[in-house]
């Protein structure tokens, strides 16, 4: 029955329908593809959930300031001291860049008007001056700031001194130009890696234009949707998850597609009609990768109930990615191979009646060498990954200070450092307090001499609420600036009547933190109980599923305690963003299983006429090599985002492309298969396939090669 539907989409006529349907599906995809950058929230404030203090302090904030103004430092440092003249010049600048479009009028902390020369500040040794500008252009103004940096620029300069554009807007030109173009280069650079790796693969100059070309269909098809979603049901999409998106498609996406063709060749050397030979394949390769890929969109999925909004959105955004994906795979795929025939394997074309050796290769002499010992390899495998897994003591993930976010420098950065170095409190981002207007006094008076801040504004009242600034003497993404808001809040909250919240953009950080902690704890047991749950279906046994995720969890404690001591000692990376061990977690679990599924359904495919033990053998030679590739497609593929110049991509993508190498070459291969050839028939309890009446895992070598002979 299944073959008999797998038969019918790629059948003499049919695989012309279902290729002339894909392409009326892309081309109506891509009128709307290339607008999700459009659609990307990429403001902080907007990924937290509505129950953080931060979110419910931008709610009574509103009367105060305008969500979308964008405070703009200009930083001025001169180590020889700046002069009269020079703070004359100063002012007079930053005036001038006052009168620059989208300007929004200067206030004091008290609300009332100023010029902004006024507020120029200076640091006590004389070195360093700041002004501030705030811009508001609107909704999307953010995406306005490289301009707008230009403008100031061209307009503050001083001799003799170092001038940077610091605080938010300069912080939101400085990524605005570093990630100019970005999807392009990350797109771009992800096809020449498949690319690569498919050649040397297939060693076919035309073969793996069909998996590419069916990955960038995926990927146009899952953007739009995306896009679609984002547009009319609220889907919180920013610019980590899209990047993502494109590494997922293409990783995964290559991965099936690796699977399939590689079936589809073995009974190429089976059956002399393509047609037929793609039935077989299909029908027998199918229900891995749609088991495989059902596992990562429900792992993914998982990602829904996190707090974080950043976070529950990439849940959906993945799994639709994955989701399309598959529906490729084994739609257009199989339907493209067939078209294009046996050539398309040139020149190493798979003739009919001939042998395919794929179980006398490199993997099965690795069963081989295996078999006689399997106990004492898994037990020195198991270990070795387990000390590996102590490098997590090493890892910092508490988020990220500005100057430790990203992996070149910038002029923001370098501005605000320079406003730490010589104590000049941050303006640009000060500890927020709204409170009930009556206590508004109160509230001051407890914030006074609270250490990390400089001194509280006087309260200003709008609408029965009072708002009492006062700025920070430290970068406000640093750990300093996040126990600078816990002490204000210790305090404010002990303030009777006042209903005090504190918010502001350091505020905003330390919840990110803390949510991110807290999705940790909720996600990553939620992800091993639906995997789990996945594997039990299609294994139908208990004790091989159990046994499979804890060799996963095992490579995802290997990888990420390797990664830490890496980012450390090799990378210098100051920390880890919060996110970082939910997101390698999740891949690694999710896609990593990937590998397991592949092995272990051939295993049980095998098991009723060899045996679990010589099942595991033949599986292990026979989709060892393809195995490896998929593997090696989706590490490269992910270790893309180790391009990109923000501290986060590299660290995630470094990461999973290592627990990748890791679940591909050691865990899948080694320990699976030394487990499985240890337990033998116990793997399938309860299952019949539990016979109890297996050979030795030396007869089942022994019993392997003379069927190879």
């Amino acid at each position: 029955m299944h073959r008999q539907i797998a038969g019918k989409l790629t059948g003499r006529v049919t695989k012309w329908v279902v290729l002339a349907v894909w392409i009326i599906i892309v081309m109506a995809a891509g009128s709307v593809a290339g607008k999700l950058t459009g659609v990307q929230d990429n403001q902080a404030s907007s990924w937290l959930p509505a129950s953080a203090e931060s979110t419910k302090a931008l709610e009574k904030l509103a009367p105060f300031q305008n969500q979308n103004d964008i405070p703009t430092v200009m930083v001025y440092e001169k180590t020889s001291h700046l002069t009269k003249a020079d703070l004359a010049t100063i002012g007079q600048q930053i005036d001038q860049i006052q009168k620059l479009d989208g300007a929004v009028p200067a206030k004091a902390p008290d609300g009332t008007p100023v010029q902004p020369s006024q507020l120029v500040q200076v640091s006590k040794d004389g070195q360093v001056a700041q002004g501030m500008v705030t811009f508001n252009f609107g909704k999307d103004g953010w995406n306005k700031l490289p301009d707008v940096k230009d403008q100031i620029e061209s307009i503050a300069t001083l001799d003799g001194a170092k001038v940077y554009v610091a605080g938010p807007g300069g912080q939101a030109a400085d990524s605005a130009a570093a990630f100019a173009g970005i999807d392009g280069k990350l797109l771009y650079s992800t096809i020449i890696v498949v690319i690569v790796i498919l050649l040397l693969t297939y060693r076919s100059p035309l073969l793996w234009l069909l998996p590419v070309l069916s990955a960038g269909v995926a990927l146009t098809c899952a953007q739009a949707v995306i896009y679609l979603l984002a547009k009319h049901a609220d889907l919180t999409v920013n610019g980590q998850s899209a990047g993502i998106l494109t590494v997922l498609v293409f990783g995964a996406g290559t991965d099936y597609a690796l699977l399939l063709v590689a079936r589809y060749r073995e009974e190429l050397h089976r059956h002399e009609d393509r047609h037929e030979a793609m039935a077989f394949a299909l029908h027998r390769a199918t229900p891995a990768i749609i088991a495989s890929a059902l596992t990562v969109v429900l792992g993914m999925l998982c990602l829904v109930f996190a707090d974080m909004n950043s976070t529950a959105g990439l849940g959906p955004v993945a799994a639709i990615g994955i989701g399309v994906g598959l529906l490729v795979m084994i739609t257009l795929l199989p339907a493209l191979l067939v078209i294009f025939g046996r050539w398309i394997f040139w020149p190493r074309r798979p003739n009919y009646d001939t042998v395919e050796p794929s179980s006398a290769g490199f993997w099965a002499r690795i069963g081989a060498r295996i078999a006689p010992r399997p106990r004492f390899v898994w037990v020195v495998t198991t270990v070795v990954l387990a000390v590996c897994s102590l490098g997590f003591l090493q890892l910092n993930a508490h988020g990220l200070a500005t100057k430790d976010a990203y992996t070149k420098d910038f002029d923001s950065v370098t501005g605000q450092q320079a406003l730490v170095d010589h104590g000049l409190a941050d303006t640009s981002s000060p500890v927020q307090v709204v409170a009930n207007a009556d206590q508004g006094q109160a509230v001051e008076q407890a914030m006074q001499g609270i250490p990390g801040i400089g001194q509280p504004s006087p309260p200003i009242v709008k609408g029965g609420v009072a708002l009492v600034q006062a700025p920070l003497d430290s970068d406000p993404t640093s750990k300093a600036a996040f126990a600078t808001v816990d002490r204000v809040r210790a305090q404010v909250h002990q303030v009777e009547g006042a209903d005090a919240i504190v918010g502001g953009g350091s505020a905003i950080s330390t919840d990110i933190e803390k949510a991110s902690l807290h999705d940790d704890k909720v996600i990553i047991p939620l992800v091993l109980i639906v995997v789990m749950l996945v594997l039990m279906v299609l294994l139908r046994a208990v004790l091989s599923p159990l046994l499979l995720v804890a060799t996963v969890v095992l490579s995802f404690g290997a990888s990420l305690g390797l990664s830490s001591i890496i980012f450390r000692n090799v990378f210098g990376f100051a920390g880890a963003d919060a996110s970082l061990p939910l997101f390698v977690f999740v891949f690694l679990v999710a896609l990593g299983i990937d590998y397991n599924i592949f092995l272990m359904t051939r295993v049980r495919e095998e098991t009723p006429q060899h045996g679990t033990r010589r099942a595991s053998l033949i599986a292990l030679g026979a989709t060892g090599g393809v195995i490896t590739s998929a593997g090696l497609v989706l590490a490269a593929t992910f270790s893309v985002l180790a391009t990109l110049p923000l501290v986060a991509f590299a660290e995630i993508g470094f990461a999973v492309a290592l627990g990748v190498l890791l679940d591909t070459l050691i865990v899948r291969s080694v320990l699976v298969t030394a487990i499985n050839l240890d337990v033998g028939s116990k793997i399938w309890w309860p299952s019949k396939l539990d016979r109890g009446d297996e050979p030795s895992p030396v007869e089942a070598a022994e019993q392997v090669d003379a069927l190879e002979g």
